[in-house]
């Protein structure tokens, strides 16, 4: 009888975790832990303001630089040390988070990598899908 009683549940779990149904995201969390971003892949509202929540976990810094191929490709050789005036580039300290809100105008993929050196090689990368709702 207790395993019929908790099938429902279950099956809300599974739903849960596929998305089916759900809203894109407007206050995630990203974190990073050894050297990785979690999750991965992030669905997000276009026209909306979204706010993400970067959670370093690590006892080093990070980069979170979101955008277009050719914002990635200034900064694969750019010289900047510390991120702080965009709200698509942002610097998190060692064991902290930080907040920073993005409205999107267009929808699409785009991609989050941190720039320090090796760290992209490593595969601290993700992508954000900007979806009409």
């Amino acid at each position: 009888m207790l395993r019929l009683s908790l099938l429902p549940f279950a099956f809300a779990v599974v739903l849960l975790a596929i998305g089916c149904g759900g809203e894109p995201a407007t206050e995630p969390t990203i974190a990073i832990h050894y050297s990785e971003f979690t999750p991965a892949v992030l669905e997000v509202p276009v026209g909306r303001p979204v706010t993400f929540t970067l959670r370093n976990d690590d006892p080093i810094a990070h980069e979170w630089i979101v955008g277009t191929p050719d914002v990635h490709d200034i900064h694969r050789v750019g010289t900047e040390p510390f991120h702080d005036e965009r709200p698509t580039e942002v610097t998190i300290p060692p064991l902290s988070t930080l907040e920073t809100t993005v409205t999107f105008a267009k929808p699409g993929d785009y991609a989050y990598i941190c720039h320090l050196p090796g760290h992209e090689a490593y595969g601290m990368a993700g992508t954000l899908r900007v979806v009409e709702v």
